[in-house]
């Protein structure tokens, strides 16, 4: 399997309000660097899994409504736990939906699977991979 991977970073405030999260249970801020994994079993007609000048347009499209926001406050993350793994998922949707959609040009519609990781600190992180 062949795969591309592209990367973004990402501020954030946010509050994980259950007990289970501790002091994260209060605002605190986040910055995550995002890598996103681009999987084909058989390259393009022009030796490339996707175009990465198309992935990172779409990942820093995908990114930028949340950059420098409190998703707390924001409409879509209303009542949700925003926890990396979470953030993971989301990322990967918007992801898919663009190769789907043609926003990673032709050859992304032939993506096998695409993997998210979400990078909290250099000791911890999360991902999310699926099949597009």
């Amino acid at each position: 399997m062949y795969a591309v991977e592209v990367r973004d970073r990402i501020m954030i405030a946010h509050s994980l309000p259950d007990p289970f999260f501790g002091p994260a249970q209060n605002m605190h801020g986040a910055t995550f660097v995002v890598d996103v994994a681009f999987f084909r079993e058989k390259l393009t007609r022009q030796n490339v899994v996707v175009d990465i000048g198309a992935a990172l347009d779409v990942l820093n499209k995908t990114l930028k409504p949340l950059a420098y926001q409190n998703l707390d406050a924001l409409p879509q993350f209303k009542g949700t736990l925003t926890t990396t793994e979470f953030l993971c998922r989301y990322v990967f949707d918007a992801m898919a939906a663009a190769a789907k959609g043609g926003a990673l040009g032709e050859d992304g519609k032939g993506l096998a699977k695409i993997r998210v990781i979400l990078h909290e600190t250099d000791l911890a992180r999360a991902w999310f991979e699926g099949p597009v």
